[in-house]
């Protein structure tokens, strides 16, 4: 097999690759809902300032769509994975929503949910919570005129305007009294994104949690769902069991996936997860696995993406973004390592490096050979040899 000399302390060692895994495919009908919050692809090759300009690769960003449906997997679309109000704005997103609905349609059984917002209001002292509600509306009309279902993300503007609990009340009564569509609820923790703390009007998150709690509860029928990404396990289980009937609870923790999605005697997440954009393949199999009643092989596939998974979620979590655009790159998917507004360097090569052994560890380097050729390269641009 390919070998490869990857840094390490302030060494160097020998790493050989393992032999790639041919997962099998999932069909419908699936076990659990599993949807992949897909990255962006950046156009390097576009004349633009990199930190300030938006300039989407349309034909790769499209392509790695069709990837994740080709696999029985659901996409999440412009969400905080494809650098949502970070690097990608609303008139982004929208271009990114409408390009994939259009390619979704011609892809039996394809699914697929969209992130609507508040990102093109930026929140300030002067923003109101009735300036907050307007800035939803603006983008859940747009999403429903495209055909598109709603993902309602967390608005900063909101953790900004709102006074206390029953701010959040109002606005999320107001928005899903309107919507056509059952929408999933999302709430982002402040380890994904510093500006959402206290979001629910209270820091502490179980009491957080009452507010989120009581707002479903009164609309019960305009949600399908919540997802909560707060990397705690026992939080996501707490609020599971308290879901109205119909309810799903889409796990968004990145660190305990395997063990929420298999469940346990009182009910299951389903997924909504950023880390299922580089372990797509993995996912498909344990889908299938799950759906022959293979418990076994469900957690025998997934369990070793668990590391990989949380060292691309290690802290600092926001960056996490760069080691799933990274893995992107070593499977092929792109033909380079740029990512909108130069996230690419947000983490060290030492990071990088460690990423590589967990993806291999997970055999899911598809071709090791190209993976290895692009990590030589990529060590090389660091002086690393």
């Amino acid at each position: 097999m390919a070998s490869i000399d990857l840094p390490k302390g302030a060494g160097v060692e020998r790493f050989t690759l393992s032999e790639p895994r041919v997962f099998p495919k999932a069909h419908p009908p699936f076990p659990r809902i599993a949807l992949a919050a897909a990255h962006v692809v950046a156009d390097p090759r576009a004349e633009q300032d990199p930190w300030l300009d938006i300039k989407v690769d349309w034909d790769r960003t499209i392509a790695f769509r069709q990837h994740l449906w080709s696999l029985g997997l659901g996409v999440a679309e412009a969400m905080d994975t494809a650098q949502r109000g970070m690097g990608l704005d609303w008139t982004g997103a929208q271009e990114l929503v409408r390009r994939s609905l259009e390619a979704m349609r011609d892809v039996p059984g394809a699914v697929m949910a969209s992130g609507a917002g508040t990102d093109h209001l930026a929140p300030g002292p002067d923003v109101t919570v009735d300036d907050v509600i307007r800035a939803y509306e603006e983008q859940c009309e747009a999403i429903e005129q495209m055909g598109g279902r709603i993902i309602l993300m967390a608005s900063r503007a909101l953790a900004k305007a709102a006074k206390g609990p029953a701010d959040y009340e109002r606005v999320y009564a107001r928005i899903l009294g309107q919507v056509r569509e059952p929408v999933i609820i999302h709430w982002l923790g402040e380890m994904f994104d510093p500006a959402l703390e206290g979001y629910w009007g209270n820091a502490e998150h179980y009491r957080a949690m009452e507010t989120a709690l009581a707002v479903i509860a009164g609309h019960a029928a305009k949600v399908d769902g919540v997802k909560i990404s707060l990397l705690d396990k026992e939080k996501e289980i707490a609020m599971r069991r308290r879901l109205p009937a119909g309810v799903r609870m889409y796990t968004g923790d990145d660190f305990n996936y395997a063990e929420l999605i298999a469940g346990d005697a009182e009910g299951h997440s389903d997924a909504l997860l950023g880390i299922f954009d580089p372990i797509a393949p993995a996912v498909g199999g344990a889908l299938a696995a799950l759906q022959a009643g293979d418990l076994a092989g469900f957690h025998g596939i997934l369990a070793p993406t668990v590391p990989l998974s949380r060292h691309i979620f290690r802290a600092p979590t926001r960056f996490y973004k760069t080691g799933v655009v990274f893995m992107a790159w070593l499977s092929g998917h792109q033909d380079h390592f740029t990512m909108l507004g130069g996230q690419q360097s947000a983490r060290s090569i030492g990071h990088l490096a460690e990423l590589f052994r967990l993806a291999d560890a997970a055999r899911l380097l598809g071709d090791p050979e190209m993976a290895v050729a692009r990590m030589r390269a990529l060590l090389a641009v660091h002086g690393v040899a």
